[in-house]
């Protein structure tokens, strides 16, 4: 708490006039003593603090400068957020407080034992640490009570995994990764905890594992920022992803060896194309409708579905993918030209086609 006593007596005593030699003589203390209060340098008694408050017609919470905190659960998990976003640490005291008052809110134990995690990540301090795993674990007894979609057994298993982990217990939080590893949820992790650890064999299958997910949703997020920029109107940063997109795919695809990124880029090209046309480079739309035209009809020749055509992707189960994009590359490419419904953009494709 931040008190402001010795300004507001400085404050009042000049608003009225009075020199401090004046203000001692009514208190009845040495000119010293009113010195000492302003420079801050001590505080008054609680009888002369009274005394200053009647004699300035103030209440004491004002003269003392408190301003009392709301401390409803839903003001005290919003400053919590905000210690936690600005790093500020004093919302580690803050934190235990609202524990005391609010042990069984789920809300605030989650948030405290992000601010110890986040404060022991940072500082080193075990003892954050422990503390963290300690409310990570009530966390999860009190889980019911969230209503955050985007806080979840996995998340807070993730986040007692980084406890662990702080502690020097590796062993722990791999084991505890492994054990929740829903959906490849943490593959990334723990391949990269193995990597660390020696296990290079073994972390071989989770990264494959991670590389094949973050490309599935590096696809559908790419998907996304089209349709925004394409409703936007917006057609050169539709390109500009495009054009990073397919780069990385390409990357991805094992040399002389078709591949199911192929399919994909196959209707990338085809959007590029069109926002290319769009605005008014005809010679680069036909450019990227040709790589889609080449790339569909090459992959459509000799389809490949299996994930180990994917460059640094070493998986030792067989893994296959599907897609809603047609039954071939070149009809994928078809039904996004059609999408597009311009009869110019329609011609162009079937001059390049034929």
């Amino acid at each position: 708490m931040e008190m402001k006593l010795a300004e507001n007596i400085r404050s009042f005593r000049k608003a009225r006039k009075l020199t401090q030699e004046q203000l001692a003589e009514v208190l009845g203390v040495t000119p010293g003593a009113v010195y000492k209060w302003e420079a801050g340098l001590s505080i008054p008694d609680l009888t002369l603090i009274m005394e200053l408050a009647d004699f300035f017609d103030a209440s004491v919470d004002v003269l003392l400068g408190y301003q009392m905190k709301d401390n409803r659960l839903k003001e005290t998990l919003a400053r919590l957020k905000k210690c936690l976003h600005s790093k500020d640490p004093a919302g580690l005291n803050e934190a235990e407080k609202a524990l005391k008052k609010y042990p069984n809110s789920f809300d605030i134990v989650y948030i405290s034992a992000a601010l110890h995690g986040s404060f022991g990540l940072e500082s080193g301090k075990k003892e954050h640490a422990q503390r963290a795993l300690e409310l990570l674990n009530e966390s999860l007894l009190l889980l019911p009570q969230n209503e955050d979609p985007e806080i979840g057994e996995l998340t807070i298993y993730g986040a007692m995994a980084n406890a662990h982990a702080m502690l020097g217990e590796d062993q722990k939080a791999l084991e505890l990764l492994k054990q929740h590893n829903v959906g490849g949820y943490f593959c990334d992790r723990i391949g990269l905890m193995l990597t660390n650890d020696s296990g290079t064999d073994e972390a071989v299958p989770y990264l494959s594992e991670a590389l094949i997910l973050h490309v599935t949703a590096l696809v559908r997020t790419v998907v996304g920022y089209l349709n925004v920029y394409m409703n936007r109107g917006d057609f050169s940063s539709a390109e500009e992803i495009l054009r990073w997109c397919t780069g990385v795919l390409s990357g991805l695809r094992r040399p002389e060896t078709p591949s199911y990124l192929d399919k994909v880029n196959c209707p990338y090209f085809a959007c590029m194309a069109f926002a290319q046309y769009k605005t008014g480079d005809a010679d680069a739309a036909r450019a990227s409708l040709v790589s889609a035209k080449t790339i569909a009809e090459a992959f459509d020749a000799a389809p490949n579905y299996d994930s180990e055509a994917v460059r640094f992707v070493e998986h030792p189960e067989e893994m296959s993918a599907y897609d809603d994009l047609g039954a071939t590359a070149m009809q994928s490419v078809e039904a996004v030209i059609g999408s597009f419904e311009d009869e110019a953009f329609s011609a162009m494709w079937k001059a390049i086609k034929e």
